[in-house]
């Protein structure tokens, strides 16, 4: 009889799986899932400590889906990860920044200095544009492996003199004293952070998928419509105040669903142009 009952029982699913590091511009899902709109949806948001971490989950399967900058997912693609970018969630102009210490307020004054960075993610990119900027090389300075969690303990540590971050570290970065040499507004539109997806889940859940968009969707509009409280909430979880958290949105640019269609279907001026360049640097 419990044979029986068992063959009869709904089958289970796991829940959908979405991972993110605390970078400003996933916060619109989190948001989603505290103003219930992703209730009885079956997802599961994981936040995780950095991009390095998304990555590695992304290629083991132990996430279904994942925000990464667009040269990440190109990382993880050439690696052959059945991966697919189906979303853009925001374009950052300013918020991913190299910041340094007081006293280095140029590009070229950071010959020499200890520079921390990310560098599988991201960080990476950004330090190498930073250092053709300056018609720098990588043996110009001392580059310090840094994941992203461990940021703002190695700037109050002074263990490095300048980082390659993004908020809301750069935020706190910024208040404790620190000078921006170099940011995303000098690159625009080369960092875009995008939603992407498992072949897998591609094939198996895709009304979970709308699920999760059209709730990032909810929540823009809930943000346009009540910034303060959208940034009460945003606040928390990115350890800033609800101000700091609105000024960390101004450095990033998100997508509506219309925007979003044009992205992902202009051939010479959207997504696949801005592929195509990361690919070729």
């Amino acid at each position: 009889m419990a044979a029986a009952l068992l063959g009869c029982s709904p089958r289970y699913q796991p829940p959908l799986t979405v991972g993110t590091n605390t970078w400003i511009g996933y916060e619109p899902l989190y948001l989603a899932r505290d103003l219930g709109y992703y209730e009885g949806a079956n997802l599961r948001l994981v936040e995780l400590a950095s991009s390095t971490q998304a990555m590695d989950a992304l290629r083991v399967g132990s996430l279904d889906l994942a925000g990464l900058t667009l040269d990440e997912a190109l990382l993880l693609a050439q690696e052959g990860v059945p991966i697919a970018v189906i979303w853009v969630l925001n374009t950052s102009a300013g918020a991913d920044a190299l910041l340094a210490k007081p006293g280095i307020t140029t590009l070229d004054a950071l010959r020499g200095k200890r520079i921390g960075v990310e560098q599988t993610a991201v960080g990476g990119y950004m330090l190498n544009a930073a250092l053709a900027q300056a018609h720098l090389q990588v043996s110009d300075i001392r580059v310090v492996p840094l994941p992203l969690d461990e940021h703002w303990p190695a700037w109050q540590a002074n263990t490095i003199d300048a980082v390659v971050t993004l908020d809301p570290v750069r935020q706190k970065i910024l208040n404790a004293g620190g000078q921006v040499v170099f940011s995303s507004a000098d690159i625009p539109g080369q960092i875009v952070d995008v939603l992407v997806a498992r072949q897998s889940a591609l094939e198996c859940c895709r009304a979970q998928i709308e699920r999760l968009i059209a709730g990032q969707q909810q929540a823009l509009t809930y943000l346009r419509e009540h910034p303060t409280p959208a940034w009460q909430h945003m606040a928390q979880r990115q350890g800033l105040a609800p101000q700091e958290l609105g000024q960390a949105l101004a450095g990033i640019d998100i997508p509506d669903a219309r925007m979003n269609h044009t992205l992902l279907t202009q051939a010479d001026t959207g997504l696949a142009a801005t592929a195509q360049y990361l690919a070729t640097v």
